[in-house]
C-alpha cells in the first residue's frame, strides 16, 4: 500500500473499520506523520513499526480495531495510555472534536517529545501528551474513555477508578484485548478478543 486511501481502504475491505467517525479520523490523521524517518518505506503497511527505544507504533488493524471497540464519541475525554509517537492521541483528539479532550501518556521522555512534535503538526487544542509518572493514568481525574496501547500482566483496577460510569476501557492484557463496559452499579462488564501481540505496559 502507497498511500493513506489504500490503507483506508484496506481496513474497511478487511472489516476492522466500519464506523464514520473513525474512518474520518484515519483520513484526517496520516499515520505518515507519525511513523519516523526510519520507516519511511514502510508507512502505510499493515504492521507494527520500530519508532526507539523498544517501542512500536501499532499495525493499524489493530489501531482500527481498538479504536472501534472504544467506540469514543464527540464531547468525550479521554486518557490515551502508552501514546508513543502520537497517532492514536490525534485520532482520539479528530475524533472527540474541540467539545472534548484527550491526554495521552507515554513513559519514554524522547517519545514524549517526539509525540508532541507530531501533534503540534495537527494543531489540535484539545489534546496534549504527558510524561508518565510512577502511577498508572491520572488518579486524581476520571475519564469517558481510557485506551491502553501496551499489555498489561493482569487486570490494572486503579484504570477502572478512573473510568466513569457507563464509560469503556480498551486494554491489551497479556494476548488478549479486552473491551470494558463500567456499568450503572460501578460492576465492569468485560469482553475478551484474542490472539493479539503488544510490548509490555511498565509502571
Amino acid at each position: 500500500m502507497h498511500s493513506n486511501s489504500e490503507l483506508i481502504n484496506h481496513l474497511i475491505n478487511k472489516g476492522v473499520l466500519s464506523s464514520s467517525n473513525v474512518t474520518e479520523a484515519f483520513e484526517h490523521v496520516d499515520r505518515v506523520y507519525f511513523v519516523g524517518d526510519a520507516n519511511i518505506g514502510d508507512i502505510y503497511g499493515d504492521y507494527p513499526l520500530q519508532i526507539g527505544k523498544g517501542q512500536t507504533i501499532s499495525q493499524p488493524t489493530t489501531v482500527a480495531m481498538m479504536l472501534e471497540m472504544l467506540d469514543a464519541q464527540r464531547g468525550d475525554k479521554v486518557l490515551d495510555i502508552g501514546s508513543g509517537s502520537g497517532w492514536t492521541t490525534a485520532l482520539l483528539a479528530y475524533i472527540v472534536g474541540e467539545e472534548g479532550s484527550v491526554i495521552g501518556m507515554e513513559r519514554v521522555e524522547e517519545l514524549v517529545a517526539f509525540g508532541r512534535a507530531n501533534l503540534a503538526k495537527f494543531g489540535f487544542k484539545n489534546a496534549q501528551i504527558m510524561h508518565a509518572g510512577t502511577h498508572l493514568g491520572l488518579p486524581n481525574e476520571t475519564f469517558d474513555r481510557i485506551l491502553v496501547s501496551a499489555a498489561a500482566e493482569e487486570f490494572p483496577h486503579e484504570l477502572a477508578r478512573q473510568l466513569k460510569v457507563g464509560g469503556k476501557l480498551v486494554i491489551p492484557i497479556q494476548s488478549s484485548i479486552f473491551e470494558i463496559t463500567k456499568l450503572q452499579n460501578g460492576e465492569l462488564k468485560a469482553v475478551e478478543h484474542y490472539g493479539f501481540s503488544f510490548v509490555p505496559l511498565i509502571f
